[in-house]
C-alpha cells in the first residue's frame, strides 16, 4: 500500500498499467523490478529529486544518445553463491567480469558531465570499479564462459600436451584404418569417439580380429566399437591430461571466485546504482515516447494542466485543460454517457499519481502541489458474493473515503448519487460533497444529477464543468469546458438511436417550464460558447501568421541589407582601385606634360602642370561618398503614416506606411521592402533630409546604371573563371538596379551553358532563367532575371 494511494484506488486508476508500460523501456531485470515497484509519494523535496532525474535522463538521451552506459548483468544469484563459499562457473564470472567494465565506464562518463547531470552524477560517484579484478577476469574468461589458455601458464602448458596427445592418438587410428588387413575388419573407415576415447567402428563378426577394450555397440548391433590395444596407452595418456587440465581450471575459477568475495559489497552496491540508472532512462525513454513534460511542483494542493492526455489510450487522444484548488475546491462534471467524463477523471488521477511518482506527465504544461492522499471511487463495484448493489459498493467507498479525506487530499468519485431514487441520490450527492469540501479535500465529482449542475453554481469555492459534446453531430469531442454545466443530451441522442419523434416530442411535454427553459439556456451557451472558441482559434490563427509574416520580412530585409552593403562595400573598393589607377596615370601624363613643355617658360609649364593636377583631382567625384549616419537621438513618441524615419538596426531610411492597432509596432517601407519594427528602434528623420541621404548614397550606383551592360560575354573562358566573372557581373546589376542580363556562353559541347545554369539555380539574386530566344541567341544565351529572394 502507498502512502498517497491505496492498491485498490491504484487499481481504480489502473496505475498498475501504467507501471507495465513504463518496465518495458528498462533494458534489466533491476530496472524492470524497479518499474513495477513504483509507488507515488507525499514527500515533496523526493518527488522533486525522482523529477529532476528523470529530467537528467531525457538530457543523456538528447545530449549523449551514443553513451556506453549497458553492457552489465543482474549479479544478485552470484554474489549470494560466492558469499555462501561456492565456486563460480566460468558464464557468472564472465558475466561480474563484463558489468565490473561496464561499473567503470558509467563511473567515468559522469565524472566529465557531472555540471550536466549533477543528481545521476552524484549516485555515479559511489560506484567502486576493480580494475585488476576485471583485466584478470577479461584474461582468464572468454565470452562463453570458457577458460582461455592465457588463464595461467600450466594450463597453457597442459592444453598444448593434450592437443599433442590427441593429435598423436588419432594419426596412429588414422593409418591403421588405411592399412588392407584391418580395413575389411571395419564397418567404416572412421576414427569416432566413446567415453572420452577415440574407438574404430568394427562388424561384430570381425570382434576377435581387432583386439582391445570394447566401449559401446551400435543399436542394431551389427557394430563394435573397440579401442584398440596400440591405442589405449595414449587414450589413457590423454584422460589423465584432461584431469590435470580440469583440476587447473577449477583452480583458477576457485582463485577468480574468492576475489570476486572480496568485492562483493561494492558489487551489490553497483546492482543498486546501474539498475537505478536503468530505471530512470526507461523513465525518460517512456516520456520521449509519450511527448510528456515535467510537471512544476509546487506548494499546497492544487493541480493546472493545458493539453493534458491519458497516457493509456492509444492513438491521438483528445488533450483537456483544467484546474483544481486555486480558484475552487470542487468540480461538478456533468454531460451525455459515453461523453468522456469518467476518461477526464481518471486522466486527473492519473496525472497527479505520474508526477507524485517523478514520471513527466503527457501535457504541454502541468502544476502540481501536493496531494498527501488520492482517493478515487469509479466503476461498477457490484459483488454478488458480498450481497452489495452497485450503489451499496459506491456508498462503502465514499464512507471509507469521508473517514480518511483531509485538508491534503484529492478525491475523485464518478456517477456520485447515481444507481438509487434520484431525488434521495441528489440529496446525499450535495450532503457529500459539502462534508468533503468542510474538510478540506480537492474533489471532482461526474454526475447526471441536475440537481448538482444548480448546487455548484450557487456554492462558494465549487464549479461546475461540462464534457463538450456536438450538438450538429451528436458526438462527444472529450474536451473538458469548466464554468458551464452540461447536458445530457438525452432527447437528441434518443431521437437519433431512431425513437419516434412523436415520444421524444411528448417527453418534452413532461419536463417543467423550469426545466425547459434551463435547456434552452444551456444550448445557447453552448452555441455562444462554440462561436467564440471559433473565433479565438481563428484569431489566433491570424495573429501566428502576422507574426510569421512579420519574421519572414525582417529576414528579407536583413538579407537584402547585408546583400547591398556587400555590393556598395565591393563597388567602393572597385572605385578606390580605379580612382588609384587614374592618379597614376595622371601622374604619367604629368610627366609627359613636363617633356612636352621643356621649351615653354616657366611659368607656362607650372600653369600647364597645375591644370593637369586639378584635372586628376577632379576624378574623386566619381567615388560613391559614404552615407552619412545620423545622430540616433530619442525614440519619437508617436509617428503617423508618411512620417520619415531612420533604423539604426539597418543604418536605412524609410517612410512610415502604418502603425498597428496597439501603436507600439509601425510598417515602415524601406526600398522595395515593408518591414513591421517596434516603435522603440525608430528616430525621426526629416524626409528632405533622407532624400539627399540617399540621393548621395545612390549617386554611384546611378552612374554604374549608366554604365552598365545589360551582357556578358564567356565564350572561350574555363567553367571556373566564368562562374568567377558572372558572380561579380551579377553584384554589378543588382547596384545598377538592372533586372534582367544576358550571359553569352556559346554552343560549343554544352558543358560551360550547364555549369553556367546549374550555378544559377543556388544563386539566391536569381529569381528565373531560360534560353534566348532565336533573335536572342538561342542555346548560345542564357537570359537571367534578377530579383531572386534578395
Amino acid at each position: 500500500m502507498s502512502a498517497v494511494a491505496t492498491a485498490r484506488t491504484l487499481e481504480r486508476l489502473e496505475f498498475d498499467r501504467l507501471l507495465a508500460r513504463l518496465a518495458r523501456h528498462a533494458s534489466s531485470p533491476l530496472g524492470r523490478e524497479a518499474a513495477l515497484a513504483l509507488l507515488p509519494s507525499a514527500d515533496r523535496e523526493l518527488i522533486r529529486r525522482w523529477q529532476a532525474e528523470t529530467s537528467e535522463g531525457r538530457e543523456i538521451l538528447r545530449l549523449d544518445p551514443t553513451a556506453d552506459l549497458g553492457g552489465w548483468f543482474d549479479l544478485r544469484s552470484h554474489l549470494q553463491r560466492a558469499e555462501r563459499g561456492g565456486t563460480l562457473d566460468g558464464p557468472s564470472l564472465f558475466e561480474i567480469g563484463a558489468t565490473l567494465g561496464a561499473v567503470r565506464r558509467v563511473k567515468e562518463f559522469f565524472a566529465r558531465r557531472t555540471a550536466a547531470y549533477p543528481r545521476l552524477a552524484s549516485r555515479a560517484s559511489t560506484l567502486v570499479p576493480a580494475p585488476d579484478l576485471e583485466r584478470r577476469i577479461a584474461a582468464a574468461i572468454l565470452p562463453g564462459g570458457e577458460v582461455a589458455d592465457p588463464a595461467s601458464p600450466p594450463l597453457a602448458d597442459l592444453r598444448r600436451r593434450l592437443q599433442q596427445a590427441r593429435l598423436a592418438v588419432k594419426e596412429y587410428l588414422d593409418r591403421a584404418i588405411r592399412s588392407p588387413s584391418l580395413l575389411k575388419y571395419l564397418q567404416e573407415p572412421i576414427v569416432t569417439m566413446r567415453e572420452g576415447r577415440y574407438v574404430l567402428p568394427v562388424k561384430v563378426e570381425y570382434r576377435g580380429q581387432v583386439p582391445g577394450l570394447i566401449h559401446d555397440q551400435s543399436a542394431s548391433g551389427a557394430t563394435l566399437f573397440i579401442e584398440p590395444m596400440a591405442a589405449v596407452e595414449k587414450n589413457n595418456e590423454i584422460r589423465r591430461l584432461e584431469a590435470a587440465e580440469k583440476r587447473e581450471v577449477q583452480r583458477i575459477l576457485d582463485d577468480l571466485t574468492r576475489r570476486v568475495t572480496d568485492v562483493v559489497p561494492d558489487l551489490a552496491l553497483a546492482m543498486d546504482v546501474l539498475g537505478h540508472l536503468d530505471f530512470v532512462l526507461a523513465k525518460a525513454r517512456w516520456a520521449e515516447e509519450l511527448d510528456a513534460v515535467a510537471p512544476e511542483i509546487g506548494e499546497g494542493a492544487h493541480l493546472a494542466f493545458r493539453r493534458a492526455r491519458h497516457p493509456l489510450i492509444p492513438g491521438r487522444a483528445v488533450p483537456i485543460d483544467g484546474h483544481l484548488g486555486t480558484d475552487f475546491d470542487t468540480l461538478v462534471v456533468t454531460g451525455p454517457n459515453t461523453g468522456g467524463k469518467t476518461v477526464a477523471l481518471k486522466t486527473v488521477g492519473v496525472l497527479v499519481l505520474m508526477a507524485q511518482a517523478g514520471l513527466h506527465v503527457p501535457a504541454e504544461e502541468c502544476r502540481v502541489g501536493l496531494f498527501d492522499r488520492v482517493f478515487a471511487d469509479i466503476g461498477d463495484e457490484q459483488s454478488i458474493e458480498n450481497a452489495l448493489s452497485t450503489f451499496s459498493s459506491h456508498m462503502a467507498n465514499i464512507v471509507h473515503i469521508l473517514a480518511e479525506a483531509g485538508s491534503g487530499s484529492l478525491v475523485l468519485i464518478d456517477e456520485l448519487g447515481t444507481g438509487t431514487d434520484p431525488v434521495e441520490g441528489a440529496a446525499l450527492a450535495q450532503s457529500i460533497l459539502e462534508s468533503l469540501q468542510s474538510s478540506g479535500a480537492r474533489t471532482i465529482a461526474t454526475t447526471h444529477l441536475g440537481e448538482l449542475k444548480q448546487f455548484a453554481a450557487t456554492r462558494e469555492r465549487v464549479a461546475n464543468a461540462s464534457v463538450e459534446f456536438d450538438a450538429v453531430t451528436l458526438e462527444p469531442t472529450y474536451r473538458l469546458i469548466i464554468g458551464r454545466p452540461g447536458r445530457s443530451n438525452a432527447f437528441e441522442i434518443a431521437r437519433r438511436l431512431g425513437l419516434p419523434e412523436r415520444v421524444v416530442a411528448r417527453a418534452r411535454d413532461f419536463l417543467t417550464a423550469d426545466q425547459q427553459r434551463a435547456e434552452e439556456l444551456l444550448a445557447d451557451l453552448e452555441r455562444q460558447q462554440r462561436e467564440t472558441e471559433q473565433a479565438r482559434m481563428e484569431a489566433e490563427r491570424l495573429r501566428e501568421q502576422a507574426a510569421a509574416d512579420a519574421a519572414r520580412r525582417r529576414q528579407e530585409l536583413d538579407e537584402l541589407l547585408g546583400k547591398k552593403k556587400a555590393v556598395l562595400e565591393r563597388a567602393a573598393v572597385e572605385a578606390r582601385e580605379a580612382l588609384r589607377a587614374i592618379r597614376l596615370e595622371g601622374e604619367g601624363v604629368i610627366r609627359e606634360l613636363r617633356e612636352r613643355v621643356k621649351a615653354a617658360t616657366a611659368r607656362e609649364r607650372e600653369m600647364a602642370i597645375q591644370e593637369a593636377r586639378e584635372r586628376i583631382e577632379a576624378l574623386h567625384d566619381l567615388a560613391p561618398p559614404p552615407v552619412p549616419v545620423p545622430d540616433a537621438g530619442e525614440a519619437p513618441a508617436a509617428v503617423t503614416a508618411g512620417d520619415g524615419v531612420y533604423l539604426p538596426r539597418y543604418g536605412q531610411f524609410g517612410q512610415v506606411i502604418g502603425t498597428a492597432r496597439e501603436g507600439d509596432e509601425v510598417l515602415v517601407q524601406v526600398g522595395a521592402v515593408k518591414v513591421t519594427v517596434p516603435l522603440t528602434e525608430l528616430r525621426a528623420s526629416r524626409a528632405p533630409q533622407a532624400r539627399r541621404e540617399r540621393t548621395a548614397g545612390t549617386g554611384f550606383a546611378l552612374q554604374k546604371s549608366r554604365d552598365f551592360k545589360r551582357e556578358l560575354d564567356l565564350r572561350g573562358k574555363r567553367v571556373e573563371e566564368a562562374l568567377a566573372e558572372i558572380e561579380k557581373y551579377l553584384d554589378d546589376a543588382v547596384l545598377a538596379g538592372v533586372t534582367r542580363v544576358h550571359l553569352i556562353h556559346g554552343k560549343g559541347t554544352g558543358a560551360l551553358r550547364a555549369a553556367v545554369q546549374e550555378w544559377l539555380k543556388d544563386e539566391p539574386r536569381v529569381s528565373s532563367f531560360r534560353l534566348g530566344d532565336q533573335d536572342e541567341g538561342g542555346l548560345g544565351v542564357t537570359v537571367v532575371d534578377l530579383g531572386g529572394r534578395l
